[in-house]
């Protein structure tokens, strides 16, 4: 006898449907897995074996084949178990094919029998209702996830006892709670961070459109601060936004499928240590996303970026440029978006005091040269804001604050963001001649490339929406052109 489950693939995001073929026959007793399976997917026989006996039901002392169709999609993780389970237990008439027909399974299988949550669970629970599945079966941690996806009956179970009960109708089906939106976190204030007005503003402008920045400056003069301050002025995300955000970390495995969908954009911090695969994504098998991937829609910020070897800064180049990644590996070949909002903090040497008049540099020339070498010209020119930062002096920091706050910098910026979107849905001029001769003149003498023009430009049409300008001035220019040429850390490079 052959019995059908649906289940599905996640390869990189795009989910596959799977037909998991269950036979039970004469032969030697056994199991076997195919259809292109990994480690992981065959080991889920032995899972199933386990949990089957452990639940009170009989294993069958028959050859077993389970065949995972369509072969060609390669199988990952562990999400196949209970699937492969039921299959068993379709195949020896323990359930009928009515109690099958329409649903799809998903979740790991515990040796008693219980049901856990597995990574890409919101991804194949959007290929459940676009196939018009009956129900999804998932583990009660990631019910809540999957039933962010509407008009799509999600049936959590704790263990295999309660899903077959549910699937024969021995026990009813239970329903799967809707999270709201989780509430903004608090954040540092910006008031906090004394002196610095030019980093301040640059921080500004950098959440008002959507710009990189790089803080280059001696240690303690607050660059991580800034960073770490810059979430609190973005706006919450979209509904469709914060659906695809969580599709990527829900495959990546790093969001608590038992949280509800987060409105918040993402910030992530790697350590500069972190490698290319981890950067970009990868990883043996199917490629997973990385840390570019997994800041889409948020914020990448790169602490000590000169402590990070040239090459994998390289990789930024072209996700900075085009939004996305792209993953070729023999198995498979993903793509992964990667819309993110890259802040880089840097010391200007190896010892961080060149250029600081309190304390003198005690690097040579040789070392420094070395330093800066591994920011390359072509990805330093696609960072819009580059400034440069100086110690905070003892009167700053000892006397009272009068900086403005994150809430009274989050409603201008939150009111240049509406200016950009009504400007951008009408069309039509953005500067004027004048700004335009002085935007060329300045690109002609400062040897800038074509794309730096295109980046002052923006820049400059962000701080007039700052200001609530309807067209770019001469002074919007030069503010620009300013906070592009502070930043010296790559020669002829």
């Amino acid at each position: 006898m052959v019995a059908f489950v649906r289940t599905a693939a996640v390869v990189g995001l795009e989910p596959w449907p799977v037909t998991l073929e269950c036979w039970v026959g004469q032969g030697l007793p056994g199991t076997r897995l195919v259809g292109l399976p990994d480690a992981a997917v065959k080991e889920s026989a032995d899972r199933a074996k386990a949990a089957i006996k452990s639940t009170g039901l009989e294993w069958p002392g028959q050859r077993i084949i389970g065949n995972l169709a369509p072969a060609e999609v390669p199988k990952a993780g562990a999400g196949f178990d209970l699937a492969f389970a039921l299959g068993v237990l379709g195949a020896t008439g323990v359930l009928k094919p009515e109690h099958l027909r329409g649903v799809w399974a998903l979740g790991e299988l515990g040796l008693d029998g219980s049901v856990r949550p597995t990574p890409g669970t919101l991804p194949i629970a959007a290929l459940a209702r676009s196939r018009s599945a009956r129900c999804l079966l998932v583990a009660d941690a990631a019910a809540v996830e999957a039933s962010l996806i509407n008009q799509l009956d999600v049936v959590p179970v704790a263990d295999l006892r309660e899903t077959v009960a549910v699937l024969t109708g021995a026990a009813p089906g239970r329903t799967a709670g809707r999270g709201e939106p989780a509430a903004r976190n608090v954040v540092p204030d910006l008031a906090d961070v004394r002196g610095q007005p030019l980093a301040r503003r640059a921080i500004e402008i950098a959440a008002a459109g959507d710009h990189h920045v790089l803080l280059a400056g001696p240690p303690g003069c607050g660059k991580s601060m800034l960073a770490r301050r810059l979430p609190g002025l973005l706006p919450d995300l979209g509904v469709e936004q914060a659906m695809e955000v969580a599709a990527i970390h829900s495959v990546a495995g790093v969001r608590d499928p038992s949280a509800p969908l987060d409105l918040v954009p993402p910030y992530r911090a790697p350590h500069h240590t972190v490698s290319i695969a981890g950067l970009v994504g990868g990883g043996s098998g199917i490629a997973r996303p990385g840390e570019i991937s997994l800041a889409h829609e948020g914020i990448l910020f790169l602490d000590e970026l000169l402590e990070m070897p040239r090459r994998n800064l390289d990789v930024l180049r072209e996700p900075l440029e085009t939004g996305e990644v792209r993953i070729t590996r023999a198995r498979a070949s993903v793509r992964f978006p990667a819309r993110f909002r890259l802040v880089a903090a840097t010391n200007p040497c190896p010892c961080g005091h060149l250029g600081d008049s309190r304390t003198p540099c005690r690097c040579r020339p040789d070392r420094i040269e070395r330093y800066r070498e591994r920011l390359s010209g072509p990805l330093l020119d696609r960072i819009d804001l580059q400034v440069t930062m100086h110690p905070v002096v003892a009167a700053d920091l000892l006397g009272e604050s009068c900086e403005e706050s994150t809430a009274t910098v989050r409603e201008r910026v939150a009111a240049g963001r509406a200016r950009r979107a009504a400007r951008r849905a009408v069309g039509g001029r953005v500067a004027t001649s004048t700004a335009l001769e002085r935007l060329a003149r300045a690109i002609d003498a400062l040897a800038l490339s074509s794309r730096s023009f295109d980046a002052c430009l923006r820049v400059a049409r962000t701080i007039a929406d700052l200001e609530g300008a309807a067209l770019v001035g001469p002074d919007h220019v030069d503010e620009a052109i300013a906070h592009r040429m502070p930043v010296n850390l790559v020669g002829a490079a």
